[in-house]
């Protein structure tokens, strides 16, 4: 008989696992709750084409995708294009990309700037991240980098992604980061990649492919209950039904299995409690003209709404969009943050009434069209010492297995990295996933021994 597996979300890390156990021969079945697949990586018609929910790139080093792409026959879809960073500091936007750049940055010492370089090699290239974990990145940037570097860049970006939780980032999250950017460039140039057509001919071919090897995809199937007899994950009850016996893996956010483990493993959701998370939200702009010519402008002034404005037909051409121009308004938020809780329509005014700022010529009738995306668990607050609450893969509960967003420390978030945690799941429950390359990735080190 087949080893059964039921995967619980059917985000990019469910469906990876899915597609390595249903290839080493596993009956498989995926659970998600809502009616479409890819979590984070859901899209969008815009302009004729597809787009996603939230900015996507790809690194010319994640190892993990390119696989999967070779695996999916779709290397062809990925191309890689040089891309240009920004930062608007003191109501001026200032280029990022190359030494002179550097130099030419007037809110940064002279000092500063070569405490700014050696600073980042060494966090990017020279020290592991677990010597760092316990001290937080702003006291470290201000003791090795200098107050400048910290103020003018930092600061500013640490605040943008973690708000007020930016004082407790460790600096190991930071060499992460880092490392991630740096092993991708080739000198001071970065080229990213994309999918043509976005995310969703991923999404639409790896769904094919399990469907050719026999997973059983079930949508609209919310978990109801877990059956949990003496220690034991017998079953899963869901709106579609119940799923017993195999082993069971989910990969949801922590916050979300809390309620369902609470009555029959107190202490253990008691322990995935510690685990904070914050949402994003992303107001997409439609416009008939660009805003700049930087793809990645990040705001380093206080006071505004968004972090940063990634304009993607500077990196993706307009042709793919009729001709259009798209910008994310980009923000991360805490729960009792205003735009938790403010409507689309609220979330589009805040966003754009301060784009007259970064460029005087805007104006509201450049907009074709707006769309605004919100997500409360979008990513995991990293506190000092982050990776002693990572939860183990193997539960202390018999039959079931998590792997999530934790998981991912020390590295960012990426679809990368989730790969990688998908195959580091799977290693751990039995099934083979050593046809996976692991490489730069910092992802899926730690609650896999």
């Amino acid at each position: 008989m087949k080893k059964k597996l039921t995967i619980i979300g059917g985000g990019i890390t469910g469906l990876s696992a899915a597609y390595l156990a249903a290839k080493d021969g596993w009956e498989v079945t995926l659970l998600e709750g809502s009616a479409q697949l890819g979590g984070l990586m859901r899209t969008f018609k815009i302009a004729g084409n597809r787009l996603e929910h939230y900015y996507h790139h790809f690194f010319t080093n994640d190892a993990e995708l390119l696989w999967l792409l070779e695996e999916l026959n779709m290397t062809d879809r990925i191309e890689f294009t040089k891309t240009t960073m920004g930062i608007f500091h003191d109501n001026n936007i200032y280029d990022f990309n190359t030494l002179q750049d550097l130099l030419r940055f007037k809110p940064m010492g002279t000092i500063d700037k070569g405490r700014f370089i050696l600073s980042s090699l060494y966090l990017g290239k020279m020290t592991n991240w677990n010597k760092w974990e316990n001290i937080a990145a702003l006291d470290w940037f201000y003791k090795y980098a200098g107050r400048s570097a910290t103020d003018s860049i930092w600061k500013p970006l640490l605040e943008i992604k973690f708000g007020p939780n930016a004082n407790r980032i460790p600096t190991a999250w930071m060499v992460g980061r880092l490392k991630q950017r740096m092993n991708s460039r080739k000198g001071t140039e970065e080229h990213l990649g994309y999918i043509k057509g976005s995310l969703q001919i991923l999404m639409d071919t790896l769904t094919k492919k399990l469907t050719k090897l026999g997973v059983k995809i079930k949508l609209n199937a919310p978990l109801i209950k877990l059956l949990i007899r003496n220690n034991t994950l017998c079953g899963v009850e869901t709106t579609e039904g119940l799923i017993s016996n195999g082993v069971f893996l989910a990969t949801l956010p922590t916050t979300n299995l809390i309620p369902l483990l609470s009555k029959k493993a107190y202490d253990y959701a008691r322990e995935l409690s510690k685990i904070e998370y914050i949402g994003a939200v992303c107001t997409i702009l439609e416009m008939d003209r660009p805003f700049s010519n930087i793809y990645w402008l990040n705001i380093a002034d206080p006071g505004f709404p968004f972090g940063g404005i990634i304009e993607h037909t500077n990196f993706i051409s307009p042709k793919e969009y009729n001709g259009s121009h798209i910008i994310y308004l980009s923000r991360y938020f805490a729960r009792d943050d205003r735009l938790a809780s403010a409507s689309k329509n609220e979330v589009f005014r805040i966003m754009i009434e301060p784009l007259e700022r970064i460029n005087p010529q805007f104006n509201r009738t450049w907009i074709k069209n707006s769309y605004v995306f919100r997500s409360n668990l979008a990513a995991t607050v990293c506190s000092l010492n982050f990776s002693s609450i990572v939860p183990k893969c193997k539960t202390p509960i018999n039959n079931l297995y998590i792997v999530n967003m934790s998981h991912i420390y020390p590295d960012e978030r990426s679809c990368n990295n989730a790969i990688r945690i998908a195959a580091q799941a799977c290693k751990i429950i039995g099934i083979d996933s050593s046809m996976v390359p692991f490489r730069s990735s910092l992802a899926g080190q730690i609650g896999f021994n």
